[in-house]
C-alpha cells in the first residue's frame, strides 16, 4: 500500500483494532494538560497518576493516537537511553554513562514487568537484539563496542565471529557481530492502545482530532485552545517529539525533525525462513552510520528499515513527507544486497515516519512559558524504551517532584544547537553526503573529524 495514507500504509497502524476517542470540546480545566498521544503522552500520564492519583490529567492529541513515530517505528525494545556507550561518555562523562547504562536496562526490566502486571498484550518477545559488522572496520567497532559496554558495568554484550553471527541470521555479507541481550521485539501500536486503557482506568481523560492550535498564559496556569473549545491546566506537557516546533517554535535550534522509511514484507514460508536462519528472532541492525534495521513480526513477516534519515527543509513534518520512493527503491536494494536468497519477496507496506535528532543523540528536556509548559523530546531512533523514562521525567518536572532522574546531566543540559535555516538544510546535505562515503570504506572527510570532536551527529 505504498502511497496510501499512514493509517493503511503502516503496517501496525494498518492492523489496529481499537476504537477512537472523542474529541475535545470546551471549556474544561485539568491540573495537567498532555499535548500528544503517543508513547512520551501516555508515560507522563500514567506517572502523573501515580505521583498524585488525584490530578486531573487530560490529554490531547492532533490526530490519532500513536499517529507519529510511537507507531511507526520499527517495535525493538532495548535497553539504550543513549545512541552508544562510547557517545554517552563523550556527552556526560563515563559517572554519567555508568548510570544511564543502569537506567537502560533497570527501564527494560521494569517495562515487562509492567506490561505483564497490566496483562497488555503487545506481542511481546524477549528476543534481545543483534549488531552485524559489514566490514573489517566494523568487526573493530563492534569488539570495541563490547569492550565499552562491559566497561559500564552492560555485561550483556558478547562479540560474535562470522561463523557465530551467521549461524544467527544468514547473510553472506556479515564479517561477524555483538549480541546483546535484554529488551526485544513487540507491536508499538498495541503498547499505545494497552497504555491508553490503563491511563483512562487510573482516569486519564483522552481525546483524539484535537489539534492544539495555540497556547498561551493564563494566570499562574495555561490556556489551549482547539477548534471545538478552551482547556486552562496549571501545567501543560509537550509529549509532540518531531511535531513540537509547531506549538513551541524557538525549539527547533535544538533538534532536527527526520523521516525514517520502513518496509514490511508478505508473511514468510517456512523454505525462506530455513534459507536465512533467523530462528532466535532478535532484532537486527548493521554496524554502518547509515545502518538498516530490522526484525521478523509475530507472523513472520519482514521489517526492513533504513536509519539514513531525511530532512525536508523548513522542518516540514507533514503528510507529504510519509513516503519517499526513491528511499522504498533502496530499502529493496539493501534487502537483496543482505538477502540474495529472497529476491523474490514481496513488500506490500512501505512508509515514513518523523522523529527528532538532537546534536548529541539522546533526548533533551525543559520549560517554557515561565515552568508552566515542560517538555522533553529527541529519542533518535531509541523512543520504544527511552520514553518510559522520559515520562518519569516530565511528570515529576510537572509536579514540581524531586527525582534522582532530574539531576542527571541529559536532563539539566542542552544540547548544541543546529544552525538556522538556510545554513540548516546545507549543513544537514554535507554531513549526508560525507558520511555515504564513510559507509561505502572512505576516510572521514575533515568536517566529520570536526563534528565528532564535538560529539555531534546526525544519524538517526
Amino acid at each position: 500500500m505504498p502511497g496510501a495514507p499512514i493509517e493503511q500504509s503502516c503496517f501496525w497502524l494498518a492492523r489496529r483494532q481499537t476504537g477512537s476517542r472523542p474529541i475535545y470540546e470546551g471549556p474544561g480545566e485539568a491540573d495537567v494538560a498532555v499535548i500528544g498521544a503517543g508513547l512520551t503522552g501516555l508515560w507522563t500520564a500514567l506517572f502523573l497518576k501515580e505521583l498524585d492519583p488525584d490530578a486531573e490529567v487530560v490529554i490531547l492529541e492532533q490526530e490519532i493516537a500513536a499517529y507519529g513515530a510511537s507507531g511507526r517505528n520499527a517495535g525493538m525494545l532495548s535497553e539504550t537511553v543513549d545512541h552508544g556507550h562510547g557517545l554517552a561518555i563523550q556527552h556526560f562523562g563515563e559517572a554519567e554513562a555508568r548510570k544511564l547504562a543502569r537506567l537502560g536496562e533497570a527501564n527494560v526490566d521494569e517495562t515487562i514487568a509492567y506490561l505483564s502486571e497490566r496483562g497488555i498484550a503487545c506481542d511481546y518477545e524477549p528476543t534481545g537484539r543483534l549488531v552485524a559488522a559489514l566490514s573489517a572496520s566494523q568487526v573493530h567497532e563492534a569488539q570495541r563496542s563490547v569492550a565499552t559496554a562491559r566497561r559500564l558495568g552492560a555485561d550483556g554484550y558478547r562479540y560474535l565471529s562470522r561463523e557465530e553471527m551467521r549461524a544467527q541470521v544468514d547473510s553472506p555479507i556479515y564479517f561477524g557481530g555483538v549480541e546483546v541481550r535484554g529488551g526485544g521485539i513487540l507491536d508499538p501500536v498495541k503498547l499505545v492502545d494497552g497504555l491508553m486503557r490503563e491511563a483512562e482506568r487510573v482516569g486519564v481523560r483522552i481525546h483524539e482530532r484535537s489539534r492544539v492550535e495555540s497556547v498561551r498564559r493564563d494566570g499562574a496556569g495555561v490556556e489551549l485552545r482547539t477548534a471545538r473549545g478552551r482547556l486552562r491546566a496549571r501545567r501543560t506537557v509537550l509529549a509532540t517529539s518531531a511535531y513540537t516546533h509547531q506549538i513551541l517554535p524557538r525549539i527547533a535550534r535544538r533538534f532536527i525533525p527526520l523521516y525514517d522509511y520502513i518496509l514490511v514484507s508478505e508473511p514468510l514460508t517456512p523454505a525462506q525462513r530455513d534459507a536465512i536462519g533467523w530462528r532466535e528472532r532478535q532484532g537486527v541492525i548493521d554496524g554502518r552510520t547509515f545502518f538498516n534495521y530490522y526484525r521478523l513480526t509475530a507472523d513472520d513477516r519482514i521489517l526492513w528499515g533504513t536509519s539514513e534519515a531525511v530532512y525536508y527543509p523548513g522542518n516540514r513534518v507533514d503528510p507529504g513527507c510519509d513516503h519517499s520512493p526513491a528511499h522504498y527503491a533502496a530499502l529493496r536494494s539493501s534487502f537483496r544486497r543482505h538477502f540474495p536468497a529472497l529476491t523474490s519477496l514481496d513488500f506490500p507496506y512501505a512508509w515514513g515516519g518523523p522523529i527528532c535528532s538532537t546534536t548529541r543523540l539522546t533526548p533533551f528536556f525543559g520549560q517554557a512559558l515561565g515552568g508552566r509548559i515542560v517538555y522533553g523530546l529527541g529519542y533518535t531512533g531509541h523512543g520504544l524504551g527511552t520514553t518510559r523514562i522520559a515520562g518519569r521525567i516530565l511528570a515529576h518536572l510537572a509536579l514540581d517532584r524531586w527525582s534522582d532522574l532530574l539531576d542527571l546531566r541529559m536532563v539539566r543540559r542542552k544540547p548544541f544547537p543546529y544552525p538556522p535555516e538556510p545554513f540548516r538544510a546545507w549543513a544537514v546535505a554535507a554531513v549526508t553526503r560525507a558520511l555515504r562515503r564513510v559507509d561505502e570504506g572512505k576516510r572521514p572527510s575533515a568536517l566529520l573529524r570536526l563534528l565528532d570532536r564535538f560529539g555531534i551527529g546526525f544519524s538517526s
